[in-house]
């Protein structure tokens, strides 16, 4: 029985600085969950920890009821893929070499490609819109092409979770609406677990099945998009009043406009300074 992803009280550290403490949470399997969150709240910090990039000072991470600091590299890079922030790819890799290292967990020996290694990146490749490219240098693509390789990479791990940080970042409206609608329909096509971070709220909205909206290394509210994006939590969340509609379209909840709260308190500052 699949248990997802669970953590119970777990702390996070950059040296002495604490950034999360104490956190437990679940995350649903075979779902599309956002993070939103102030910058410096602890977003990234807590997809490094899922990922063990980020190592824990206490607690425990469970994928599918096994504790993750107990696996083997190999064996949790089969169960989970992550991409960090704006990831770099070595000058002259062809899409078909980058997409190709996500082989890497199965390989023995010397390395070398199987059949089955090659025709499971031939199927990554696809299913990621990039047939034809496989030759292309990924320096010369575009940026959402170049995003598209790293997802078909993570694809072709065959993990049942994917991990991003902020796989919109540096994209434009176009481009992020494909990078998004294409781990849609991983999620629904081939039954990827999605976590993701967004600092869109209303594209975070608009593809979750679930939200998490974090604050100072802590989770303040979990649940549908309509249980998180309203105007309670976006208030102690982001210290905004924000204006929330529905969406005509796909009937999530959007932010349709926001001011700060402390407003006034801001334009008295910049009078004692004048």
């Amino acid at each position: 029985m699949k248990k997802g992803i669970r953590t119970e009280n777990i702390k996070a550290a950059y040296g002495e600085k604490v950034i999360i403490e104490e956190l437990s949470i679940s995350i649903p399997m075979g779902q599309i969950t956002t993070i939103i969150g102030p910058n410096g709240c602890g977003k990234s910090t807590f997809l490094k920890t899922l990922g063990r990039i980020l190592g824990i000072k206490k607690g425990y991470i469970y994928l599918d009821g096994e504790e993750i600091h107990r696996l083997p590299t190999r064996e949790l890079a089969k169960k989970l893929a992550i991409l960090p922030q704006a990831p770099q790819a070595p000058d002259g890799l062809t899409v078909e070499e980058l997409v190709s290292y996500g082989r890497f967990p199965y390989q023995k020996g010397l390395g070398r490609l199987t059949g089955e290694d090659k025709e499971i990146v031939s199927w990554a490749i696809e299913a990621t819109g990039l047939k034809g490219l496989e030759e292309q240098a990924t320096s010369d693509l575009s940026g959402g092409q170049r995003q598209r390789v790293w997802i078909a990479m993570a694809l072709a791990q065959e993990t049942e979770v994917i991990l991003l940080d902020e796989p919109t970042t540096y994209l434009d409206m176009a481009y992020q609406l494909e990078i998004l609608e294409l781990l849609e329909d991983l999620n629904k096509v081939h039954g990827c677990t999605i976590l993701m971070v967004l600092h869109d709220l209303n594209l975070a909205s608009k593809f979750a099945d679930h939200m998490i909206a974090f604050r100072e290394g802590r989770v303040i509210k979990a649940g549908t998009p309509g249980e998180v994006m309203n105007k309670e939590t976006l208030k102690e969340v982001f210290q905004i009043d924000a204006a929330i509609v529905t969406d005509p379209v796909s009937a999530r909840p959007i932010c349709m406009s926001y001011q700060l709260l402390n407003k006034e308190k801001n334009r008295s500052k910049v009078k004692k300074g004048a």
